[in-house]
């Protein structure tokens, strides 16, 4: 009898040891405990929406500016645990079968893990799991010392059913909300937009000293000249009046000016001088006593007008309407000298007056 009572006592305890055992995997392998699933939160929230909707109650907006409150920096960038309180002990670490979980790290000890993750250079570098950048999305830092986003850590949790640690696979990790990455992140971007800005700044400049000051190299030099003269042909074409119909309504009354000009040069030279006042002017260059020609300085006939001899026929003195006398070979070649004059536009070499002349 007392043999049978030890046999069956025995078997007792392995039944209870394998219920314990099957119990603690059970318990190790639920979704609810994982540390980024945050159940119980989940749950609350769930309550507070239902009890929202109960309290809801008409607003109505009246059109006022509302204050909006901006959230506190210093709110936002605060580290947590987030899993504070550690997991109930399963009968098989009651029984002393599997050992206890780790306790709870303090803060100094998550200093040091923070210390070695940040030697480690983890949050410079992208996210193990989705090797993207962490930039402002959450991190999570384990206290394995490896950095994560928590929505991948999330992910690879109800992926692999298991709390592990996706580079070290350590079970039962702790977890903690950090964000350098987000603050290096920042300092990144204020980095990069100070070189762009500065870039600007230092490129204007150099442009400002390209277009003002001419370079030393003779073909730089030559170019820089050149596209300043286009410039400034560019701006005095620009600052012309380009209206056709002005442009030509302009023609047309020059050129009616001209045809009034002539008009009145053709009636005041354009008739014939008649005999009575070829007299008139004869007598006047005759009371002027000129003696020589004036283009060739040699002397006229001496009969200050008359007809010379049948010897001289070729020094023939021309009296012109004008009252002028000169040599009628000196006054032919003048006018084959003078290219952009045609008779009767023919001018005086003396006063410069258009005439007749009249072959004495």
């Amino acid at each position: 009898m007392l043999k049978n009572k030890g046999h069956s006592s025995k078997k007792d305890n392995l039944a209870v040891n394998a219920v314990a055992l099957q119990d603690h995997i059970l318990r190790d392998l639920q979704l609810r405990n994982l540390s980024v699933a945050d159940h119980s939160k989940t749950q609350v929230q769930k309550k507070e929406n239902k009890s929202l909707k109960r309290d809801t109650k008409l607003i109505t907006d009246t059109g006022l500016k509302k204050t909006m409150q901006c959230p506190n920096l210093e709110d936002s960038e605060k580290e947590y645990v987030l899993d504070p309180k550690p997991p109930p002990l399963t009968l098989a670490q009651k029984l002393g079968l599997i050992g206890p979980p780790p306790p709870q790290l303090s803060s100094d000890e998550w200093e040091k893990v923070k210390q070695r993750s940040l030697l480690q250079g983890d949050s410079v570098q992208p996210c193990p799991i989705c090797k993207e950048e962490f930039e402002l999305r959450p991190q999570v830092l384990l206290s394995c010392s490896h950095v994560f986003h928590r929505a991948c850590l999330q992910a690879f949790e109800k992926f692999t059913n298991k709390k592990t640690c996706p580079l070290c696979r350590k079970n039962q990790y702790q977890t903690r909300v950090i964000h350098d990455g987000a603050r290096l992140f920042r300092i990144k971007c204020v980095t990069r937009i100070q070189a762009y800005w500065r870039g600007y700044v230092v490129r204007k400049w150099y442009r400002n000293l390209r277009e003002t000051v001419p370079p030393t190299d003779a073909k730089l030099r030559k170019k820089f000249f050149e596209k300043k003269f286009t410039e400034i042909s560019h701006r005095i074409l620009c600052s012309y009046n380009t209206n056709i119909e002005e442009l030509f309504a302009e023609i047309d009354r020059c050129l009616a000016i001209n045809r009034s000009v002539l008009q009145q040069f053709e009636e005041k030279y354009g008739h014939e001088i008649t005999e009575e006042e070829w007299e008139k002017i004869q007598v006047q260059a005759l009371r002027r006593e000129t003696h020589e020609c004036s283009i060739c300085l040699a002397p006229l006939s001496p009969a200050g007008g008359q007809r010379m001899g049948a010897g001289q026929r070729s020094r023939e003195t021309a009296l012109l309407s004008c009252s002028h006398v000169f040599h009628h070979a000196c006054l032919l070649a003048l006018e084959e000298f003078s290219v952009g004059d045609r008779p009767p536009f023919h001018a005086c070499p003396l006063c410069r007056s258009c005439y007749q002349k009249k072959i004495l």
